[in-house]
């Protein structure tokens, strides 16, 4: 992968006309041009469908910003919005007003990024206003364009100063590494007493979830799967061997930052050194070899620091 300041050069380099794909096959580019007057503001305030987002640029006091400045934004519409945890406008600003200037500068880029040809690639690193990157991805000639777990539904609505790509999801800045979020939510404890106890006997357990190098996919398993897999309680992972516990924990581990609209179908390897099946053709679900029943992602795309967390209902057993 090249790194972010590699990018973003060669996309100046070029004419700023690399990053999106044509859209072919998952979106259109059939917007009119937009009169010359008007703004990415303007813009967003004559559609419906980005109330929401317009009522953020407002409270995050990014309106000016978006008038006079070129940028091209990745603009979440309502359903999007709604589709991330935020029911309307109120949802936002319920964040402080630095907090939501900070994710509504995670989507926009400091220059225009017209949808053309596209150097096809996976999770191909671009800085935000923000400061933190952006994965693109468009895995093949004929597939859509997606940015980090969301995807492009329709590119390039023109402004005065800039470029609007609609997309379905919001794009949430990642502020903790892969241990940390596991570590905050209490439906994953089990996971992160297997992850402690293992590192006993093989330290890359824990060194993985928390590099600062690497990015790690973790296809994490609930309590309730740890439950439902054999281990009814805390104590019975804590008296397990490091060793076994090891050899599970990174059996759900794979060295790639996999948000769910770049996978397919296929095997992926695995950090203990297995294999899991991937599949995508009704929701995304994944098999290890000593199971007998397919895991199904119940959660997916959470965004780490170092790479990206997808939960699921079964313990992959190795």
């Amino acid at each position: 992968m090249k790194k972010a300041s590699e990018w973003t050069r060669s996309i100046m380099r070029v004419g700023m006309a690399v990053l999106l794909a044509g859209c072919i096959g998952a979106c259109t580019d059939n917007t009119s041009p937009r009169p010359a007057s008007q703004t990415v503001v303007d813009v967003l305030s004559g559609n419906s469908d980005f109330s929401i987002l317009k009522d953020a640029v407002e409270y995050a006091g990014l309106t000016r910003d978006l008038r006079l400045n070129t940028v091209t934004v990745f603009a979440p519409t309502n359903a999007a919005f709604q589709a991330s945890g935020f029911a309307d406008a109120a949802a936002v600003k319920a964040l402080p007003a630095s907090t939501v200037k900070s994710l509504l500068q995670y989507h926009m880029i400091g220059f225009n990024v017209p949808s053309s040809q596209l150097v096809v690639g996976k999770n191909e690193a671009v800085t935000t206003l923000q400061g933190g990157n952006v994965y693109v991805t468009k895995l093949d000639a004929n597939s859509g364009v997606s940015v980090n777990n969301a995807r492009v539904t329709k590119a390039d609505m023109q402004a005065q100063n800039g470029l609007i790509h609609v997309i379905d999801r919001v794009l949430m800045v990642p502020t903790q590494n892969l241990l940390e979020i596991a570590q905050a939510d209490p439906n994953l404890t089990y996971l992160v007493a297997a992850a402690t106890r293992a590192a006993a006997s093989n330290p890359a357990v824990v060194s993985a979830l928390t590099s600062t190098k690497n990015v790690y996919t973790v296809f994490a398993p609930t309590n309730e799967a740890f439950i439902a897999a054999g281990f009814p309680t805390l104590a019975s992972i804590q008296s397990a061997p490091a060793a076994t516990l090891a050899g599970i924990v990174l059996n759900h581990v794979i060295a790639d930052r996999a948000f769910s609209p770049t996978l397919v179908k296929g095997e992926a390897n695995t950090a203990s050194g297995g294999k899991l099946a991937v599949d995508v053709s009704n929701g995304v679900t994944v098999t290890s070899k000593g199971n007998a029943q397919a895991s199904k992602v119940v959660k997916a795309d959470i965004l780490a620091t170092n790479g990206v967390i997808h939960i699921i209902d079964r313990v992959l057993l190795p």
